[in-house]
């Protein structure tokens, strides 16, 4: 079965168009990129998809020359289907195992550019980094992830739920059943993660023990793949350095605790993983102005896992039973379950990368004060209508967003965010240096992350 995705919109407008630049989905093995473009092609009078992997004999095409026009007709001949502009949607799955065929792309464009055609790949990001160039300005990229949690609330058949969500706003708060209602969905989406085969086990058997092997059966194949990252890549690091940023998750990530390994080494396999798609940093930035990345410090880096779910799952695997964990997270309160455990940091900091459009590669940024006498730290940081964004990951009271108040008295900021399992709800303060100047903190709760994202205009999805 088909689950909806957030991405169905921008390829159906793409689809659309008179015109178009050949899409190449990216994004880490398993999220759903090729279920995603097959039902697009639904859309087609006819849908042609060739896999260079289950399929090696269409890698031939692409050696002669990269001539799209014999390209086409000869893959119409092999597959028996007939190709037409503007009627045919081509899908080349595995693309990565013929390099030529991602160096044909941009001559699609430029040669046939009412014919829909996308492109997609497990460890995209390593055969890219390996050819010269691939079409710059010819290609269009797209990037994909694991299900958020709108679309894990779709899945689970939670549509009137969802737009009562939408909704509401810190004027307007949800009535309290309903706010419980949507915690107790986080805290399963918390469990079950947002890798599509998990969450349609979870829709099928609401199960979690079944979709823990599910999640086993992924984490295996991500391990598998790891001699494929690059020839002298040293898998035990990998697998290390994996189960080390799980462990370390939403914390300023340390070399050294990776194991008996050089800086350097650590550093270079870490890169690998982050490439790969399976580890998102969370860069420090000074934050005087944007763009953020203009004062990054890649030396303090946060790593967040790219799923929940695997993340808890590999952290069993690796630290032993977390019957403890997984209790807090089913039966805990609002407030043990955010300032107790590393999982709504890293829900809210997923989530707020998968709602932001897919047409560009994001990154994700945070603050902390580096001074070694005065500690203050702000979770995550976005533009929002040319200003900075500070979002702090919390569920206590006014009084304890001390780095918060800190943060946009030192930045001379106005707006800020408290994400929490709170309801909807603001704070305001006047400072005390400038009795003008007024402060003001919209609460979101961690299940209404997407819209804070719909409210920065950067980000207007």
């Amino acid at each position: 079965m088909y689950y909806k995705r957030i991405i169905d919109k921008y390829l159906s407008e793409w689809a659309s168009r008179d015109t178009r630049k050949p899409i190449l989905l990216r994004g880490a093995r398993q999220v759903g990129k090729s279920s995603a473009v097959r039902h697009l092609g639904k859309q087609f009078k006819n849908f042609l998809e060739i896999n260079f992997e289950m399929e090696p004999q269409y890698k031939a095409i692409f050696q002669p020359d990269l001539n799209v026009n014999r390209i086409v007709m000869q893959i119409s001949a092999i597959s028996g289907s007939r190709i037409e502009e503007g009627e045919t949607l081509l899908f080349m799955d595995e693309i990565q195992e013929c390099p030529e065929a991602i160096m044909s792309l941009r001559f699609f464009k430029e040669n046939m550019p009412r014919l829909h055609v996308i492109a997609a790949g497990s460890l995209l990001e390593f055969a890219l980094a390996e050819l010269p160039t691939f079409g710059v300005g010819r290609i269009h990229s797209m990037f994909m992830y694991p299900m958020t949690f709108d679309e894990f609330l779709l899945a689970n058949n939670e549509d009137l739920l969802l737009e009562a969500r939408n909704a509401s706003s810190s004027q307007s708060p949800l009535p309290e059943p309903l706010h419980e209602k949507l915690v107790s969905l986080l805290r399963t989406y918390m469990l079950v993660g947002g890798m599509p085969e998990c969450v349609g086990k979870w829709v099928e058997t609401h199960d979690y023990l079944l979709c823990q092997e599910v999640q086993n059966d992924i984490l295996v194949s991500y391990e598998d793949d790891f001699p494929k990252y690059k020839k002298k890549a040293d898998v035990n690091l990998l697998r290390n350095i994996l189960r080390s940023a799980a462990v370390q998750a939403t914390k300023k990530f340390v070399y050294t605790k990776v194991g008996d390994y050089k800086t350097a080494e650590v550093k270079s396999a870490l890169n690998l993983l982050i490439l790969a798609g399976l580890l998102i940093p969370v860069t420090h930035t000074s934050a005087n102005g944007l763009p953020l990345g203009s004062e990054a410090d890649n030396s303090y880096r946060k790593i967040l896992f790219f799923d929940c779910g695997l993340m808890l799952r590999l952290l069993g695997i690796t630290i032993g039973d977390t019957t403890m964990l997984t209790t807090q997270i089913l039966t805990a309160t609002a407030a043990d379950l955010v300032n107790k455990g590393t999982m709504a940091e890293l829900v809210a900091g997923l989530e707020m990368l998968h709602y932001m459009t897919p047409n560009l590669r994001h990154e994700l940024y945070y603050w902390v004060r580096l001074s070694k006498n005065s500690l203050a730290e702000i979770d995550y940081l976005l533009p929002s209508h040319l200003n900075i964004l500070p979002i702090e990951v919390k569920a206590g009271s006014q009084g304890g967003m001390k780095s918060l108040w800190a943060f946009m008295r030192e930045k001379h900021i106005t707006e800020a965010v408290r994400c929490s399992l709170e309801n909807f709800g603001e704070f305001s303060y006047t400072g005390k240096e400038n009795a003008d100047t007024v402060r003001h903190v919209n609460v979101f709760p961690l299940y209404a992350v997407s819209q804070i994202i719909r409210s920065t205009t950067s980000n207007p999805q």
